[in-house]
Order: structure tokens, then C-alpha cells, then sequence
């Protein structure tokens, strides 16, 4: 009889099947277009593999994989040849079967990506301030100066889309 040898691979399919959704959204949110949502979350696995950083446990792993992919992707949004980039009509990033929670991704994914990754990390994955502030690599009170703005911004959007 033979004995499975776990190897690193396995490793490395059981933090993509656990993580892969979560840093796509956050890559989405970032980035708004689903292609380059896929090669930034690939990327991040590539770059676990290339690293094989140690971990605590698994909430340092999570902080680590979404400060790398939040890091790149801030690093594709600035380079040269994004800026130069043509939107095609049509696409669709994010989809949801409730169309008002559609109008609101949509709205957040309209804000400055400085608001937007604060507002998707507490709003939609949960993360409290301090631990978002670890993430970004920012003060606390700088998590909670740009959440107040980025509600602000969505506020404004929302009250002017209301029928009067």
C-alpha cells in the first residue's frame, strides 16, 4: 500500500478553492473588468507559489493574498498602456440576479478605487477597520476617513437617482 505524499501543489489548489472568489471580487472591484480581474487573481497565486511565504495561520495567509492582489493591482491601474485602453460597449463586470443590488455594485464599483477597496473590504468580505488599515497599509483613521466618503459619494449617487 502507498502512502500519499502531500505535495506543495495540493497546498497551493486547497488556498485557490478557498480564496480565488474573494480575491477575484477584490481584483473586480479594483480593476472592473473581468479578464484583467482573472490575471490579477493568477498572478497572486503565481506569485504564493514563486514566494512559499510561512504563515501564522490562515487569517495571515487571507491579509497576505489580498495585500499582494491589492498591490497589483494598483500597480496594472498605473501603468501607461491602461490609461490608453478603449472600453468595449457591452461588458458586463459584475452581474447580480436582484437589480437593485446590480444599481449598487454598479455604484460602488463607480467610486475612486481609494473608496472603493475600503467599501468592498468592510461591506462585502466582512473585514473590520484595523484589519483593512493592515491590508491597504494605511491608518485606521485613514480606513475610516475614506469610508465616511465613500458612503458620502454613494449617498449623493443615491439620493439623485430617487424620483422626486
Amino acid at each position: 500500500m502507498q502512502r500519499s505524499v502531500p505535495q506543495r501543489g495540493d497546498h497551493v489548489m486547497k488556498v485557490y478553492e478557498t480564496y480565488a472568489d474573494t480575491l477575484f471580487r477584490i481584483a473586480m472591484v479594483h480593476l472592473g473588468r473581468r479578464e484583467d480581474a482573472e490575471e490579477a487573481t493568477q498572478d497572486t497565486f503565481i506569485k504564493l507559489m514563486e514566494k512559499a511565504p510561512t504563515f501564522n495561520d490562515a487569517e495571515h495567509q487571507k491579509a497576505w493574498l489580498i495585500r499582494v492582489i491589492t498591490n497589483h493591482c494598483k500597480s496594472l491601474l498605473g501603468r501607461g498602456w491602461r490609461k490608453r485602453e478603449v472600453k468595449l460597449e457591452g461588458e458586463d463586470p459584475l452581474t447580480t440576479d436582484a437589480p437593485e443590488d446590480q444599481a449598487l455594485i454598479e455604484l460602488v464599483l463607480s467610486l475612486p478605487v481609494k473608496y472603493r477597496s475600503v467599501v468592498h473590504l468592510y461591506y462585502y468580505e466582512d473585514y473590520p477597520i484595523r484589519e483593512i488599515g493592515e491590508i491597504l497599509q494605511i491608518s485606521e483613521s485613514a480606513v475610516k476617513m475614506r469610508l465616511k466618503r465613500g458612503r458620502q459619494l454613494l449617498k449623493l449617487e443615491l439620493e439623485g437617482e430617487e424620483p422626486q
